[in-house]
């Protein structure tokens, strides 16, 4: 059986550190014009799906290439709202509606505008040979948690208290450690929807690395998403 692959991009209209974020010029395209542009051109997915509550982001969407079959509610674009009520959303529209339902999601969001289309096929192939439930995408943290510390009061406090530092004076010596990057979360439909969350049951990385890896939420992000995709187009 051939599985049913889409790519469902979440884009509410409301932005908390920058107004319209999601559409404002990056490059000379509007910003989540990034995402469906490298969903696009993935042949591993069937359909690039926008749930937005917007309907400018809805047009600009469709002049994009991606699809917008609904609007969503606005009680499901609140700045507390989290993932998985919006997939919920939009896989039971997709199949009230369409008699659609897909078997893998390629949930990309367009904060991140870096992401090639290597990348998702790459996250999709690691979930498909590996037979996990999601994969999400990391890269190496910049900052070590082994070196952080917390305050209490006006004292240090080392943030692993168990830890001897002694062990590891220099960076070189510090095992690597990775953090979610938020550019791609591929997840078996059947299993979020069984466990009520997108990130359940097993779950792999799939490591980009850190030019590739800018979740833009502020002004300065800008600037160096703006700086990274100018020196790709140069180098290429």
């Amino acid at each position: 059986m051939v599985n049913k692959l889409i790519a469902l991009i979440p884009a509410r209209g409301r932005s908390k550190g920058i107004p319209r974020k999601n559409i404002r010029p990056l490059l000379g395209k509007p910003l989540i014009a990034w995402a469906i542009e490298a969903a696009l051109n993935c042949p591993s997915l069937d359909r690039v799906i926008v749930s937005t509550d917007d309907k400018e982001i809805a047009s600009i969407a469709r002049e994009n290439g991606a699809e917008v079959p609904f609007i969503r509610p606005h009680e499901l674009a609140k700045d507390d709202t989290p993932d998985f009520p919006v997939f919920k959303h939009a896989l039971e529209w997709l199949g009230d509606f369409e008699n659609y339902c897909p078997d893998i999601v390629a949930w990309l969001r367009p904060t991140a505008p870096l992401i090639m289309v290597e990348d998702i096929e790459g996250a999709i192939k690691l979930l498909n040979n590996t037979g996990a439930d999601c994969v999400r995408s990391i890269c190496l943290a910049e900052h070590h948690p082994y070196w952080m510390k917390y305050m209490e009061g006006d004292r240090i406090i080392s943030l692993i208290k168990e830890l001897d530092e002694k062990k590891y004076p220099y960076r070189q010596l510090l095992p690597p450690v990775y953090r979610l990057n938020g550019a791609v979360d591929v997840v078996l439909n059947k299993t979020a929807l069984e466990k009520g969350s997108l990130f359940e049951g097993d779950m792999r990385g799939y490591i980009m690395p850190a030019d590739k890896s800018l979740d833009i939420d502020s002004e300065i992000d800008f600037v160096l998403a703006e700086m990274m995709l100018r020196k790709r187009f140069e180098d290429d």
